[in-house]
């Protein structure tokens, strides 16, 4: 039977690439995921194993030592990857954020200084713009950055790192009130700061501080920290792109990728419970036959796999549209909010499928039915999307006159 969520149109390499990816998958990451999950440890096996395959520079340009690869690509090996272990995709999407960002906006100096590293998985990424009273509502950003000499002093504390331990590259979101006078919009003095700092927990350099891991319902493993800066001081070439007041913008580009990946995320952790589901409901027996026949059972794995070939096609045509250089954010906030519901419904349906053993750690989808709910909130929630797409409609089908 030919698997579901299947993507026309690929070339040659790009079929190998998600050939490797999914034996690496099959072979590494699920027989041992749930072990790790369960005891929230840094699968750095894995990691290791997917700096040999390349996977940390496959979207990085081939003359910084990338693969070169497209959006579309990484969102598939992303699914494929989450299918696994969705901490495991957690660990390279906010590495790929910080690349892209790099790529599309870093001064010359800042590409040939950290991309040829970033794709050899030698640095690696974590971005970081929300804060402990924040939410969703960026431009209510207190974190600030003061011009002293050739140095910006930073101050502030920052939430929901996801790497922020593991990496020793952060893209730090702040506010900065220099050359831009007060009246100015709030997206208007924003700047991304490119923090460099050693890998680890506490004082990782002066003034920035990494406290321990929050710990989490699900997606465990994956390090999710705060970040505190209290008189850090960054040089005026580690500003994104040379100048401030640039990095809402540029934040925003690089979560329009964010949100294919969590799309991919929701798809390939959506695939892998729709596998679980339909492969239990043929092992389990009840009143004398498998409860796949049973037709209350036949119409659940019917909604749960065409929901599943619905995100699927949704994140693919987010990915292309990105790719073709159009502007996506409608596209990629469809695909969010449709994949991220979606995964949520039929990781549940394969819960009630596995029926009382779905509640028991011996099962995998116990680890599922924990980590999908963090894709309703990650890149914005359900009703950021709405309000995003709402916006983008009311734009295309404006009334004249």
């Amino acid at each position: 039977m030919a698997r579901l969520a299947q993507t026309a149109g690929l070339t040659d390499i790009q079929r190998e690439i998600l050939s490797t990816v999914r034996d690496f998958v099959d072979k590494e990451i699920i027989p041992v995921a749930t072990e790790l999950e369960h005891r929230d440890e840094y699968p750095q096996q894995i990691v290791d194993g997917l700096k040999e395959l390349g996977l940390f520079g496959l979207m990085i340009p081939e003359e910084y030592g990338g693969l070169g690869e497209s959006l579309l690509t990484y969102a598939l090996c992303v699914e494929e990857i989450a299918r696994g272990w969705m901490s495991v995709s957690g660990i390279i999407n906010t590495h790929f954020i910080v690349a892209y960002m790099l790529k599309q906006h870093g001064t010359q100096e800042q590409k040939d200084h950290f991309l040829p590293k970033m794709a050899l998985g030698e640095t690696r990424g974590a971005f970081s713009m929300s804060e402990p009273a924040l939410g969703s509502d960026v431009s209510a950003i207190t974190s600030k950055a003061v011009k002293d000499g050739d140095e910006y002093v930073l101050n502030g504390q920052k939430m929901w790192l996801t790497n922020g331990g593991t990496s020793n590259l952060v893209a730090v979101l702040v506010r900065s009130d220099e050359g831009h006078p007060e009246g100015t919009a709030p997206h208007k003095s924003m700047t991304t700061f490119l923090v460099e700092k050693e890998p680890g927990f506490g004082e990782v350099r002066p003034g920035l501080t990494i406290p321990g891991k929050i710990d989490k319902m699900g997606y465990k493993g994956v390090d999710t920290t705060e970040l505190i800066m209290d008189g850090l001081r960054i040089p005026a070439n580690r500003v994104l792109g040379g100048a401030t007041g640039r990095g809402f913008y540029q934040m925003m580009d690089g979560v329009e990728v964010g949100r294919v990946n969590v799309a991919a995320r929701g798809c390939g952790v959506a695939q892998r419970a729709f596998e679980l589901g339909v492969s239990y409901a043929q092992q389990r027996h009840t009143f004398g036959k498998q409860i796949a026949q049973h037709q209350a059972i036949q119409f659940k794995l019917a909604e749960m796999a065409t929901k599943v070939e619905a995100a699927h096609a949704m994140m693919v045509n987010a990915a292309r549209k990105k790719d073709s250089g159009e502007r996506n954010d409608l596209e990629a906030g469809m695909a969010k909010y449709l994949a991220s519901e979606y995964c949520k419904e039929v990781v549940e349906d394969a819960f009630r499928i596995h029926g009382g053993y779905g509640f028991s750690k011996e099962y995998e989808i116990e680890r599922l039915y924990r980590e999908a709910p963090m894709l309703l909130i990650g890149e914005g929630t359900a009703e950021i999307q709405k309000m995003i797409i709402g916006r983008r409609l009311l734009e295309e089908y404006r009334l004249q006159g």
